[in-house]
């Protein structure tokens, strides 16, 4: 075969099913292996930073869900925490424990998304299909404490919108669930959803276990994953790695350890941390921060249990008085409707915040004149940084290799085309 014949140009995306829809990857082709690759990005750009500049802070935190669409809440904790800097307010302690609580259930939510999307990626049908299994379970948390399933809106600065809920919704007779399987689905849904949480965690470990019995010896997983994609810890580093994209190359940089925030600093866990820096490792490395979410969630819904108390910063300046409030107190009720129209006006300055987000490090940048909008809001997405890295890590690989890399970076283009 000629050598122009060999060398050749090819799309791959956006349509692509492993480019989930907004990536177009254009590789200089040797035969079947990849020469370069040039990732395009743009093709969902929402301009979300200059949105968020052109409206009240509390009115932005909607846009956060958007970003990263798996890890919600967590994108909304570092934008709430910017702001609480700038503010100079400390949310109540069972807020924040229950935001600790809800960054881990989204943990696990990204990460269940991640293994089920991954092993489609790569051939592994039925793992999809278990891991959207416990998902929806969790999804139902979601929906239990803000009424929507994804885009929650649930974290505010000052604390959260509203305590836990007493009661989980229950599934109802319908054609679909009769009899025993009705009273199976609701076991757990008896009690509170702090009594539904621990319940899950008693059963989510030994559905880890099934995962990594239907993948971690299977031979043609370890083949699409093993020594594919190494990326060195040096290299990491460069390219400004973080998650378990660093923690998969052996560094054990953790944001809830390094820099504990909300309650942290007062919850035992491991930092898992691989050893070859390949898909493989870094698949390990995400099975057990699923197990480690787990641990966390259930230290939460001891202490919740044992620790009633306000959710929410006593100041009608950034929080709404509550209906009974507003009844008797006039300039209660006039702190409400100021405070949903117009908002609150922030001090001059800046501040930055950063949690360690499913995928890495997610930061908030505000900059504040002293308005009640942000005068520059400035994200930081953890999938950016990873993308960046695409053709100094693919270089060299077989374009089936490209698939399982784009699946390893765990990428979700709201973050990236913000």
């Amino acid at each position: 075969m000629t050598e122009e014949i060999r060398s050749y140009t090819m799309n791959f995306g956006p349509q692509h099913p492993a480019a989930h829809g907004v990536l177009r990857l254009v590789l200089e082709m040797d035969g079947e292996t990849v020469r370069r690759a040039d990732p395009h990005i743009g093709l969902l750009h929402r301009a979300t930073e200059k949105l968020a500049e052109s409206k009240p802070f509390n009115q932005s935190i909607g846009y956060m869900d958007r970003l990263d669409y798996v890890s919600m809440m967590c994108n909304e904790h570092a934008y709430v925490r910017a702001i609480e800097k700038l503010l100079g307010i400390e949310p109540p302690e069972r807020a924040q424990w229950i935001r600790t609580c809800m960054d881990e259930v989204t943990r696990i939510l990204n990460h269940l998304m991640w293994i089920g999307s991954n092993g489609l990626d790569l051939g592994a049908m039925a793992l999809f299909l278990y891991a959207f299994r416990e998902r929806e379970e969790l999804m139902d948390v979601y929906e239990a404490v803000s009424g929507a399933r994804m885009h929650a809106t649930y974290y505010r600065p000052g604390g959260v919108y509203r305590d836990l809920p007493d009661r989980m919704p229950q599934y109802k007779e319908s054609p679909w669930r009769k009899g025993k399987d009705l009273k199976r689905s609701n076991e757990w849904r008896e009690g509170t959803l702090l009594d539904f949480l621990d319940a899950f965690c008693d059963d989510f470990f030994g559905k880890i276990d099934e995962y990594e019995t239907l993948l971690t010896d299977n031979r043609i997983w370890k083949q699409r994953t093993v020594g594919i994609g190494v990326v060195p810890p040096e290299m990491a580093l460069a390219w400004g790695m973080t998650g378990p994209m660093l923690r998969g190359s052996g560094i054990a940089w953790d944001l809830r350890k390094k820099q504990p925030y909300a309650k942290y600093a007062e919850v035992d866990f491991d930092i898992p941390v691989g050893v070859q820096g390949d898909c493989y490792d870094r698949y390990l490395v995400r099975v057990e921060e699923m197990r480690q979410s787990a641990r966390i969630i259930k230290q939460c819904v001891a202490w919740l249990r044992a620790n009633p108390g306000p959710v929410m910063v006593k100041n009608f300046k950034v929080a709404p008085p509550s209906r009974e409030e507003m009844k008797d107190d006039m300039e209660a009720l006039i702190h409400h409707f100021k405070l949903f129209s117009e908002g609150y006006c922030v001090p001059e300055g800046e501040a930055y915040a950063a949690v360690e987000a499913p995928k890495g490090e997610f930061g908030a940048y505000i900059v504040s004149d002293g308005a009640n909008k942000p005068f520059r809001l400035k994200l930081r997405a953890p999938g950016f940084a990873h993308l960046s890295s695409m053709d100094a890590i693919v270089k060299g690989h077989m374009l089936p290799d490209v698939v399982a890399m784009i699946g390893t970076y765990d990428i979700v283009f709201g973050e990236i085309d913000r």
